[in-house]
């Protein structure tokens, strides 16, 4: 199938190009992501029916009316709603301070003001300074978007005006005012965009405090619904998002000009090589990624490039950082806390960024930044997230591990660390801790992993005074047909990514691409219409309910029938449904065979996808994405165990009933009672040995006690031996981690996991 344009990326800044050309333009346009869920930073992960917003917390300047709005609700159909956050979205609290700011730009002003009167007048200089210094960064953006005969008269405004804006925040802040306490807080923010005040530049500063000065917004029902809403323009322009496609080359043709790219398809049991070609290749995976991976660094392209690489250089890494997620056994609210974001600091320095990355690593962060996605999305169960940054060098002795096998010192080192930051939020927010049912962890390489920035830095090039001063790095490039979008070719952040995008689009669309743009965003907009007949991307397939039947009260084995022909799949791997309302659950394949598709669904939840299973009907149409995932069976010729609670035994009956040898591996099986023993509800090959654990209930034949408690008892069964035995482990998130934790202290090497 051919296509107008290929984005490399479904972040927000990828998804927006892709959606204004689809949408505004008609091109049929291609979405290559390497991860299995489209959004980039914008998606969400899932545990135990929980969900976290990985890199949306807050979005300002989408109230009604507003041009951002406008760029979401075109981009959307407007199907994308947005929730406002309360009144005092962000909270600083440091030794002897706490101080709330308003969504009410003059009563913030006000209250800094009230809270330090000898500072008046340098107060509202600086509101001035910050409106004036955003226009000066705006005159950026829109020279990004202009055709390019005009952009050099906005580069002329800008040094004419941009004395203040490629200053340092620390500089500028040290120059107007005399109070340490008023110059930290007014700081305090420097984590929406990842560098520290003497690093980082007043323009970036600004346009952060700008963009917030209204208060902040945040997606109704998660951030995920950004690209989900945007993927269906595109989809009904003959377009696709597909996941799990790795771009590993941009292809130039004879003359140098983009062509095409070179992709590792994902999707199957095994990788295999593609080539899609397009004469217009949109890359939203970061100039870095761009011009040192997926183009020649050598030869004519290596000198064309050359300029970009070397500003790239000069600027050096950005920020990165340790992220904390909590599932909570209660309400947030209970505790007084109404979903505000708090920043807490230990002391008044926002430098020192070696001892800060020092201290976190031994539990003592120096900052924390608290954040409630349950509250700000509106949906349950309840979460929170700790965001600390730090030096992404104090994590390379585990880089070269595999994800999720790196070792019991990193698991350790992260307990550690995560520990100290629910200890910090505490002092903030009194009993957080008493209410937190789960933790995870994140660091710098979990960022790397899953979005390919270099040292996992999650904002880009660093937003330093150089930055501001080069030449821009984006949307344009060297290589005819290629373009950038996303953060690199705007700025940091959501909307910074998303106006890069914007940007990316208009010089794809040539000189009248602007107006283009502009023009549609004018007009009326109005979601796909589902009536409308289009053909399914490849990978996505209609399906309707065959049969469901009731294991446990919260148990469904569901069976679909699968339009058109699926792609080789491997047991282990799971389907994507879409359960309405843009909203897409995943779910681990139990069999497919001849159409068939099977599945095991907990509705113990009652979230979205419990819902649906619930209410449907034999008949009911949706639509399923399949397969996907790469937890599958290892051919090492090694005893098999196998792990697992609840509905976590789906993707092993698929290993079961294909895996060698089941006769002499060992299932270990968990639940609370006989009546949800799924082991013996389930006409199902299984392993020779099987040993169920009932931790509620004690029954003839079982095992009383958690699977923890069992293995205690089975590590030292001679058939088990650590160093050759692969452990296939599947289940509720906290039992994953808990078994996890044990196998790698009893020295067991091979385990492969997949947390539900």
């Amino acid at each position: 199938m051919s296509y107008d344009v290929i984005v490399i990326g479904s972040g927000i800044g990828g998804l927006t190009s892709a959606g204004l050309l689809a949408r505004a333009a008609g091109k049929r346009v291609l979405v290559l992501e390497r991860r299995t869920e489209p959004g980039g930073l914008t998606h969400t992960f899932r545990r135990d029916g929980a969900s976290w917003d990985v890199g949306v917390h807050y979005v300002g300047q989408v109230g009604p009316d507003s041009r951002g709005r406008a760029y979401f609700d075109y981009l959307s159909g407007g199907e994308l709603e947005w929730n406002r956050m309360p009144d005092a979205y962000d909270r600083f609290v440091y030794p002897g301070i706490d101080l709330s700011v308003s969504s009410d730009p003059d009563r913030y002003e006000r209250d800094l003001i009230a809270a330090f009167p000898q500072e008046a007048k340098a107060i509202r200089r600086y509101f001035q300074d910050v409106r004036r210094t955003m226009t000066w960064t705006a005159m950026g953006f829109i020279r990004g978007m202009v055709p390019r005969l005009m952009a050099p008269l906005l580069g002329l405004a800008q040094r004419l005006t941009g004395r203040s804006a490629t200053a340092t925040t620390k500089a500028y802040l040290d120059a107007h005012f005399r109070s340490p306490e008023l110059k930290v807080v007014l700081a305090s923010q420097w984590g929406d965009y990842g560098l520290p005040p003497s690093r980082s530049a007043f323009a970036v500063h600004a346009m952060i405090v700008s963009h917030y000065l209204d208060g902040g917004w945040f997606p109704r029902g998660g951030s995920a619904r950004i690209a989900r809403t945007f993927e269906k323009g595109i989809e009904q322009a003959g377009g696709a998002v597909r996941v799990a496609q790795e771009v590993t080359e941009i292809l130039l043709d004879d003359d140098g000009a983009a062509a095409g790219v070179r992709v590792m398809d994902r999707r199957g049991p095994v990788a295999r090589e593609r080539i899609y070609r397009a004469p217009v290749i949109v890359s939203a995976v970061g100039a870095s990624n761009t011009f040192n991976r997926l183009l020649p660094t050598s030869g004519e392209v290596g000198r064309l490039t050359g300029p970009a690489r070397r500003t790239l250089e000069n600027l050096g890494t950005g920020t990165s950082a340790i992220t904390v997620f909590l599932r909570l056994r209660d309400d947030p609210r209970s505790i007084g806390l109404d979903g505000g974001n708090i920043w807490v600091n230990r002391d008044l320095d926002h430098e020192r960024a070696q001892e800060r990355s020092a201290s976190l690593l031994e539990g003592r962060p120096h900052d924390v930044f608290v954040s409630f996605p349950s509250l700000k999305s509106g949906e349950s169960p309840h979460t929170a997230e700790l965001i600390s940054f730090c030096d992404a060098k104090v994590f390379r002795p585990w880089a070269d591990h595999p994800r999720g096998d790196r070792g019991s010192d990193y698991s350790a080192l992260k307990e550690c660390i995560g520990s100290g930051m629910l200890d910090l939020a505490e002092s903030a927010a009194p009993g957080l801790t008493e209410i937190v049912d789960y933790m995870e962890v994140a660091t710098p390489l979990t960022y790397e992993h899953y979005t390919t920035h270099p040292a996992g830095a999650f904002y880009g090039p660093p937003a330093t005074p150089l930055r501001y001063r080069s030449a821009p790095l984006g949307p344009r490039t060297a290589i005819p047909g290629l373009f950038l979008s996303g953060q690199d070719a705007g700025s940091a952040g959501i909307m910074g990514a998303l106006m890069g995008g914007v940007a990316a689009a208009c010089q794809v669309l040539g000189p009248r691409g602007y107006a283009t743009i502009t023009s549609a965003l004018n007009e009326p907009h109005c979601a796909p219409d589902p009536r409308q007949a289009h053909s399914l991307p490849e990978g996505k397939h209609h399906a309707a309910l065959v049969s469901k039947r009731r294991l446990t009260p919260s148990v469904w084995e569901v069976v679909l029938r699968v339009e058109g022909q699926v792609d080789h799949w491997a047991p282990g791997q799971f389907a994507r449904l879409c359960v309405g309302d843009n909203t897409w659950r995943d779910y681990s394949i139990a069999g497919l065979e001849d159409h068939h598709l099977r599945l095991l669904v907990s509705t113990r939840t009652g979230g979205r996808g419990s819902r649906f299973i619930e209410e449907a009907d034999t008949g009911t149409t949706t639509v399923v994405e399949l397969p996907l995932g790469g937890f599958r069976l290892v051919d090492s010729g090694s005893h098999r165990l196998f792990i697992t609670t609840g509905t976590g035994i789906a993707p092993m009956l698929a290993m079961f009933a294909q895996a060698p040898g089941v006769e002499h591996d060992t299932l270990l099986f968990g639940c609370r009672h006989d009546d949800e023993d799924l082991t013996t509800m389930i006409d199902s090959p299984m392993p020779g040995r099987v040993v169920r654990c009932l931790s509620r209930q004690k029954a003839p034949g079982t095992f009383h006690g958690r699977v923890t408690d069992a293995l205690t008892e089975l590590v030292g069964d001679p058939r088990l031996d650590p160093h050759s035995t692969d452990v296939y482990l599947c289940g509720s998130a906290a039992m994953v981690s808990d078994t996890h934790r044990f196998l790698e202290h009893a020295g067991y090497e091979s385990i492969y996991t997949e947390p539900y």
